[in-house]
């Protein structure tokens, strides 16, 4: 009988000066974090160097650890329109670099990324910190944005049952 392979999610929450990831593996109940991190831009950079910078280290992260989906954390309404059209230019980025591996996408927002890992839509980042440390057995922490980029792969991989 052959063996059974593990789910592989690359969860990202979009930012233009600080983009999380995080890489979870899930087979059966068990999710084990396979890497995570923040990709961050220079606050001088050029904004088309931002995309292109996530875009490279996404490309990265995805040759090294082989997922076979992303999800992507999609934004509450966001209420300058200049940082919403930003937000929108990085996530166009981060897509494209999906679709260039073929990666299908599972798009979430906050709060079913929120209610997915802590079971309440409301929990702040510190409550989905934790849960996200517990349900990964970590010892330590990650930075915020690796947080919550793993919560993000964590829901999605919950919410398609997949692995």
């Amino acid at each position: 009988m052959p063996t059974p392979t593990p789910s592989i999610c690359l969860g990202v929450d979009p930012g233009s000066l600080a983009c999380g990831w995080a890489v979870v593996s899930r087979l059966g109940s068990r999710m084990e974090l396979r890497g995570a991190g923040v990709i961050r831009n220079p606050r001088g950079a050029d904004f088309d160097q931002r995309i292109l910078l996530i875009h490279q280290k996404l490309s990265e992260v995805i040759a090294e650890h082989g997922p076979t989906f992303m999800a992507v954390e999609s934004p509450f309404v966001e209420k300058n329109a200049a940082t919403a059209l930003k937000l929108g230019q990085i996530r166009g980025g981060v897509l494209l670099t999906a679709g260039l591996h073929g990666l299908p996408v599972g798009d979430y927002n906050p709060m079913q990324v929120k209610k997915a890992v802590s079971g309440y839509g409301w929990a702040d980042k510190l409550q989905v910190g934790k849960m996200v440390m517990m349900l990964l057995n970590l010892a330590e922490p990650l930075p915020a944005d690796a947080a919550d980029a793993a919560a993000v792969a964590i829901g999605h991989l919950l919410a398609t049952r997949r692995g």
